[in-house]
């Protein structure tokens, strides 16, 4: 089981409007919103939960990025709503809502993210805005650079 802090559910609109209070410096890095359940089953045998948040959590730490796995219902750990998980890694369980209508909703938040997701439809919904926009399968293989 994962070992998460005990940040409270919102700990990402407060980083966005106070990042010095929440992690101590102040950066320009990049967020990568990951629609979770999409990249698990983009490759044969689907990659569990545990392995997407431990490798997506050692990517961002490599390559100076702040991650959101969004999850469908509830994130591993039993996390409904935002949780921390590190400095640069963000849970979200998404609950009754769909993780989808999640990341429509929060996208625009976060001007310049990287949308990742194979899912056409997320894609047009939420990523008009995004700086990148990037498949499930290849997510998984950037994830080993």
């Amino acid at each position: 089981q994962l070992a998460l802090d005990e940040r409270p559910a919102g700990c990402l609109q407060h980083h966005r409007a106070h990042p010095v209070a929440a992690y101590g410096t102040v950066t320009e890095e990049t967020t990568v919103l990951v629609d979770a359940r999409n990249v698990l089953r983009s490759q044969w045998p689907n990659v569990p939960e545990d392995e997407l948040v431990g490798r997506a959590s050692r990517w961002a730490e490599r390559h100076g990025r702040r991650v959101v796995l969004v999850f469908d219902g509830t994130a591993p750990g039993g996390v409904l709503g935002e949780r921390a998980l590190d400095t640069r890694t963000t849970l979200v369980g998404s609950g009754r809502e769909s993780a989808d209508d999640w990341l429509i909703r929060e996208a625009p938040r976060f001007p310049g993210a990287w949308l990742v997701t194979s899912d056409r439809a997320l894609r047009a919904a939420a990523g008009r805005g995004a700086g990148r926009l990037v498949g499930g399968g290849s997510f998984l293989r950037e994830l080993d650079d």
